[in-house]
């Protein structure tokens, strides 16, 4: 049975953009996303560049800075839920800035080897797995629940600027001045976040009608407790739990496509690198322009609606790749056009389905719900990535590209067939909702 939705808000949300804290969030959260972004381009060039570091080096140190994605994101959310969630942003921001200035340092003297380089991945992986987890945590302890569609839509649109303008600045600066430089700006980007992180003056609370959050509470929980309690949570929540299965068939799906698709665009398409590129830089302000959407079509249309609707459209765009051929004018602007109407409506998919977990989801259990589907849905990207290098070895780029691709509307499926679908244009409470399907 679908649990039922909540009433009505009486009156439209005040601006967020009039509340001085909030700004204050956006502004240090922006500035730590574009650290992260510019860092993990400059590091793989350190490594290049200064390191000379061979083709098998340089997969370690990528996976090395990944690994903390599936080793530590259940544990980040079980710290993030005993701590406030602006102490571990401003710890986390503290520990990568000195982390990167360090290694700008010791680059600058010629004392940084591979070995450190890996150890500086790492470390600044898991402190940014912590702090991605944190900051979702942070707004819904700081917004009205009628304010976290528009909160979310100002940080995501923040991010996916981040992800188009960090990877460009972090090249240009190594390019122009060097790599340790640019990992010292990576330093400063993160010393900004956490001025401003510092410098917000309301008590971190919980949503009206749950009981604050402690600093450091007594009697915690241990930590496996609390991860099974996230685990427990996210399953039994029919919501949360069909989040989670679209959200590992969207992952698996991707993960295959992206193997398929950046075979298929030089090797049948006999596209240049940088028209590669080109094609795969649309989707940034494509998600701009889904950020600025999410903040207002899930309250005039439904959340459910929209959920569903940009999902098949956003991942129905995909379906269009298999059938160009050639490298001409016109190939490269379908190819524009697809991924700039993915990176619209995936961007879309993405901010109302977090500020749907963060209403459903009690205060206490914030930190958890987010890194329990961040684990399940990134669990599945190397499975993913091996089918699709194995459909494409045994049907051919063509065909593997178009299964993949149509593997992708899996997601939209499940959530067309769970509750998710019946969200109306106001945010379900997670007061009112029972946590387990009946």
């Amino acid at each position: 049975m679908r649990p039922p939705l909540s009433s009505p808000s009486p009156s439209p949300p005040p601006s967020l953009w009039r509340d001085t804290d909030f700004r204050k969030l956006w502004a240090g959260q922006t500035a730590s996303q574009l650290g992260e972004h510019t860092t993990l381009v400059v590091l793989p060039l350190f490594a290049v560049l200064t390191l000379d570091a061979g083709a098998g080096q340089l997969g370690v140190l990528r996976a090395v800075g990944q690994a903390p994605i599936l080793l530590l994101s259940l544990l980040a959310g079980a710290w993030v839920d005993r701590w406030r969630a602006r102490t571990v942003m401003v710890l986390t921001d503290a520990a990568r800035a000195v982390a990167l200035g360090a290694a700008a340092a010791a680059g600058l003297l010629g004392l940084l080897g591979l070995p450190a380089l890996f150890v500086v991945a790492f470390t600044v992986g898991a402190l940014s797995v912590l702090f991605d987890v944190a900051y979702q945590a942070s707004l819904v302890r700081m917004v009205r629940r009628d304010q976290l569609v528009r909160g979310n839509s100002a940080l995501e649109g923040s991010r996916s600027a981040a992800q188009i303008g960090g990877p460009a600045l972090g090249g240009a600066l190594v390019s122009l001045l060097s790599a340790p430089v640019a990992a010292a700006a990576g330093a400063l980007f993160f010393a900004v976040s956490f001025v401003s992180l510092r410098r917000i003056r309301r008590p971190e609370s919980a949503p009206e009608g749950v009981a604050p959050v402690p600093e450091r509470p007594e009697h915690a929980a241990p930590v496996r407790g609390r991860i099974r309690e996230g685990l427990r949570f996210v399953a039994g929540n029919a919501w949360l739990r069909a989040v989670c299965l679209a959200s590992a068939a969207f992952q698996l799906s991707f993960a295959a496509t992206m193997t398929v698709y950046l075979l298929f665009l030089p090797r049948e398409l006999h596209l240049t690198g940088a028209t590669v590129g080109l094609a795969l830089a649309a989707t940034g302000p494509g998600a701009l322009l889904g950020s600025v959407l999410a903040a207002r079509l899930p309250g005039r249309l439904g959340h459910g609606v929209v959920l569903v609707s940009a999902a098949v459209l956003g991942n129905g765009a995909l379906l269009c790749v298999p059938a160009l051929y050639g490298s001409s004018t016109a190939t490269i602007l379908a190819l524009l056009a697809v991924n700039f109407v993915f990176g619209t409506f995936s961007q879309l998919v993405n901010v109302t389905v977090m500020s749907v977990r963060q209403a459903v989801t009690p205060d206490g259990m914030q930190g958890r719900a987010a890194a329990t589907i961040t684990f399940v849905g990134m669990g599945f990207t190397p499975l993913g990535s091996l089918l699709g290098g194995l459909l494409a070895q045994e049907w051919g780029l063509r065909t593997g590209l178009l299964v993949t691709a149509a593997g992708m509307m899996l997601s939209p499926l499940l959530m067309a067939v769970s509750p998710l679908a019946g969200l109306g244009r106001v945010l379900p409470d997670s007061r009112k909702e029972p946590r387990h399907a009946e």
